[in-house]
């Protein structure tokens, strides 16, 4: 008797602090398990993600980074919040009808008048034959390590040349991995970068032709000297060799 009134002595303290540590525990707040995932972006749209800029966004999507500011009234490329939605198209124009007063229609005659022609229209035609950027042994090829383009070997300094002719879009630092980068539109779906420049020559929105310098090779964001390129499809890598003359 005397040894068991010592064991339940001894086990008591346990039992109830077991039973009050119970009771006393602090409840689960939903907070502790993350935000609530926010729904998908509707079609047209994109959610930003943590890390991304308006130029990756515009980059990825074959867009120029300055409509994707205007058609979102971003006063601020720099500045996005992840989470946001961003359209990635044009909004529709709101036609709205006036209705004039009728006029009589006056004869002129014996006056010679020059007439009205339209608008010079945008040329939105992919170009029909494209040169190599940079003359240089092909370091690496489309899909190499999931390379979204070509590596062609150089010194520094040497020229790299606009594949196409088409406008400057994007010209700066601002895609981590890229470096000094030149990005052209070529027509309404073509895209071509030129990354790891040490110099750019051109600026955005300039027009530049098949073969003009645009920048000077060097190794900005990357290891050694070499010019990174890509052709991008309404924002989807190809592969250039599909593009470029079969000799380099």
């Amino acid at each position: 008797m005397i040894r068991l009134s010592v064991l339940v002595l001894l086990l008591a303290p346990l039992l109830f602090s077991g039973c009050a540590s119970t009771r006393n525990a602090a409840p689960v707040r939903e907070s502790s398990f993350g935000k609530k995932p926010l729904p998908p972006a509707p079609a047209g749209h994109y959610r930003i993600q943590s890390g991304d800029t308006l130029f990756k966004i515009a980059f990825e999507y074959g867009l120029d980074y300055r409509d994707l500011a205007a058609w979102n009234e971003l006063s601020d490329p720099a500045h996005i919040r992840s989470g946001d939605l961003l359209r990635l198209n044009a909004p529709k124009r709101v036609v709205t009808t006036v209705a004039l007063p009728n006029k009589p229609t006056v004869v002129l005659r014996g006056i010679k008048t020059n007439p009205v022609l339209p608008a010079e229209p945008t040329d939105e035609a992919a170009p029909v034959s494209w040169s190599w950027p940079g003359k240089g042994a092909l370091l690496a090829r489309f899909g190499d390590d999931l390379g979204k383009g070509i590596d062609i070997g150089g010194v520094r300094g040497q020229a790299v040349q606009a594949a196409a002719p088409g406008r400057v879009v994007y010209a700066g630092s601002g895609l981590r991995g890229y470096g000094k980068l030149i990005i052209i539109r070529h027509g309404k779906s073509l895209l071509s970068a030129y990354a790891h420049n040490s110099r750019i020559l051109v600026t955005e929105g300039q027009n530049v032709l098949r073969g003009q310098p645009v920048a000077e090779m060097g190794d900005s964001d990357t290891d050694r000297v070499k010019l990174h390129f890509e052709i991008r499809e309404y924002g989807k890598p190809v592969d250039p060799l599909n593009y470029l003359p079969k000799q380099n």
